[in-house]
């Protein structure tokens, strides 16, 4: 593979979707009716799925709803419609939502201080909903663990599914129903799914290029924030940015901070189904850097940019989680570059579901499957950090296909990013692999100098 360097960039325009991509309701019943035929594998008499406004994924994506600032459960039996419990604030809300559901009024899901006198307790909502003695039930909240008996949903729903079932009975979590990278039902993708996460990517990378080409010296971090246009989608993560001292620390919120010249920045914008982020110097060129790292293109960037190209021309439909972490092993494996997460994972309605991609993973990477590209440095030492997170998707030729038939501007907007980051980045992508963000690998290191990107070409 070439050599990384700096160069100037024409960075095109790749369109904007007019609308954003709907979730059919047929869709969310065929999920349902999958749950089910993997609770009656595992023998399953229950399926009860854990919601707070948090972690609420799992239930969004199975059906429609998301609690806002209560909780929620779902109790998924054999017959139609499952029950939703919901408190005060969000039963009406769960009344609405795309799957149908029987509505169960729990008042202790309400915010604290608000009424509790309408509802049946909980041993008598689940014995209604057929938890009893013998029940095997499987618990779906947003975590596996290596022990099935560990539930991370609230204790006193945990205390009472056990209590309910006995010693018979059998409670354990079923998270990796959902989110296990080998077969998690939902690890892999419709191309309904596909085409709205494809809108999110567009939302927030749009954003983020907007702020690139926008920051200036003196304004503050919440000006520098509101250039991300924040519609009011769903987040998916914590709305970050922060610049001088106070990026190193990565996850901050924006401040009343003003943006200085020479400062470190970061910047990280994620809602359901995409999610964008970009680090580097408030700086024209290498002149302005702080003194003893004039060299951060060459000793940080390069090597980082060399590293996601390789890792972007390894993916492909049925390619080994393994190999890909060997590639970042092998490049930046140096204490110096500080890479101690997983080099890419799966995203959905939440940012980080799972990931294939861990040491000597022979877990084979599937169409459908939506990816983030995400290899973050963390150096400790005044080079800060670099990062390139974009959103991507994997698909076979028959999902590429009925991709281009059903969703036509969204495949003209992969194939014009394909296309870039060929011709202009050098980064060859297999067939399998559909790059939904506007800034397609493009990772400008000076703030100050957009229009310079870092490039294999």
């Amino acid at each position: 593979m070439a050599r990384a360097r700096l160069a100037r960039i024409d960075l095109p325009d790749f369109g904007m979707p007019e609308a954003e991509p709907t979730i059919p309701p047929s869709l969310y019943a065929a999920r349902l009716a999958r749950v089910r035929e993997r609770a009656d594998a595992r023998g399953y008499d229950r399926v009860v799925v854990y919601a707070d406004r948090e972690h609420s994924a799992n239930l969004a994506w199975l059906t429609g709803f998301d609690p806002r600032f209560e909780e929620a459960l779902l109790v998924v039996g054999s017959d139609d419609p499952p029950a939703i419990l919901a408190g005060n604030e969000c039963l009406g809300m769960a009344a609405a939502a795309p799957l149908p559901m029987r509505a169960i009024l729990f008042q202790d899901f309400s915010l604290p201080g608000q009424p509790r006198d309408r509802s049946s307790p909980l041993p008598a909502i689940l014995r209604d909903e057929g938890v009893r003695a013998g029940s095997r039930v499987g618990v779906v909240g947003w975590k596996t663990f290596a022990d099935r008996s560990t539930l991370e949903v609230p204790a006193y729903i945990a205390d009472e599914l056990r209590r309910l079932t006995g010693a018979g009975g059998l409670v354990e979590n079923a998270t990796d129903m959902l989110i296990d990278p080998s077969d998690g039902l939902r690890t892999v993708n419709e191309v309904e799914q596909l085409a709205a996460f494809e809108w999110a990517a567009c939302q927030v990378s749009q954003g983020v290029r907007r702020l690139l080409f926008g920051i200036r010296p003196g304004m503050s971090e919440r000006d520098a924030v509101a250039l991300l246009g924040w519609g009011g989608t769903p987040l998916s993560c914590h709305l970050m940015l922060s610049s001088g001292p106070r990026a190193s620390l990565g996850l901050l919120s924006p401040s009343d901070r003003r943006i200085e010249r020479g400062d470190r920045f970061t910047v990280a914008y994620g809602i359901w189904g995409g999610l964008t982020c970009r680090a580097g110097f408030v700086v024209a060129d290498a002149t302005g850097l702080p003194a003893g790292i004039e060299d951060y293109v060459e000793r940080l960037v390069g090597p980082y940019v060399e590293a996601v190209g390789e890792w972007y021309a390894a993916l492909h439909v049925g390619q080994a989680g393994g190999v890909l972490q060997a590639i970042v092993d092998r490049r930046l494996g140096d204490p110096f570059f500080g890479i101690g997460l997983n080099p890419g994972h799966l995203i959905s309605l939440d940012e980080w579901v799972e990931s294939p991609v861990r040491p000597g993973s022979a877990i084979p990477l599937r169409s459908g499957m939506a990816m983030q590209v995400d290899i973050i440095p963390a150096t400790g030492t005044p080079y800060f950090t670099t990062n390139i997170e974009d959103g991507i998707a994997l698909a076979d030729a028959s999902l590429r296909a009925e991709l281009a038939a059903r969703h036509p501007d969204a495949w003209a907007r992969i194939a014009a990013r394909r296309r870039f980051m060929a011709d202009a980045l050098g980064i060859e992508l297999h067939p399998d692999v559909l790059p939904f963000s506007n800034l397609p690998a493009y990772l400008p290191p000076f703030l100050l100098a957009p229009e310079r990107a870092v490039t294999l070409a």
